[in-house]
């Protein structure tokens, strides 16, 4: 039988084990099927040139998860879904983004944690219903002027498919940045705490 006093030892000893229990997180695709995942930190397949995760998953604070599915059920409708690359991101992940890469504007300083820290920011895209990507002009983590939001020399479909994604995601409360096309934040929990806890992987 377990005492009141051991659930609570065992629950102060989770962070410590690095299982993710924290209660306003939760794991996307346990709130809907809906989603497409190619977590690009879990593989070699990105700037780093290596994965810093042992295994991809998302997940996300429980209000910006749920005004993500909420966007994702309006671009459903128009015959798309969103695709993630990144969401939560643990701070110990994140120090070692820097030490690989510092001092750039690449990756956000570890000292002052960033928006994914929080689990208020996600790295995404749009897919067709074959899933195919939509042509957004960039690959995702292309650092160049052609991924910002005030490049305007795209062909029209390009400024086209971004546009849907900012104003379909502005409508939702995420906000983009001008630098990174993929890259949204939800403007309720960008001040919330950094955190550090890591999910299990089987």
């Amino acid at each position: 039988m377990i005492t009141d006093k051991l659930l609570s030892y065992l629950l102060c000893l989770l962070p410590f084990l690095g299982i993710a229990q924290q209660a306003d997180f939760v794991r996307l695709k346990d709130l809907s099927p809906d989603f497409v995942f190619d977590l690009k930190y879990a593989t070699a397949d990105n700037f780093l040139k290596q994965a810093v995760y042992e295994c991809g998953e998302c997940y996300l604070r429980k209000n910006t998860a749920e005004a993500l599915v909420k966007a994702n059920e309006e671009f459903k409708q128009l015959g798309y879904r969103i695709k993630l690359y990144d969401c939560y991101r643990p701070l110990d992940v994140q120090k070692k983004m820097w030490k690989i890469l510092p001092g750039t504007h690449y990756v956000a300083n570890p000292a002052k944690g960033s928006k994914h820290n929080r689990g208020a920011a996600v790295d995404l895209t749009l897919v067709d219903a074959q899933g195919k990507e939509l042509n957004m002009g960039t690959p995702f983590d292309f650092f160049g002027k052609e991924a910002h939001h005030t490049y305007t020399q795209h062909s029209k479909e390009v400024l086209e498919n971004r546009k849907l994604l900012k104003e379909t995601l502005n409508k939702y409360n995420f906000k983009s940045i001008y630098s990174e096309w993929w890259h949204y934040e939800y403007r309720p929990e960008m001040q919330s705490k950094v955190e550090n806890f890591q999910w299990q992987c089987n």
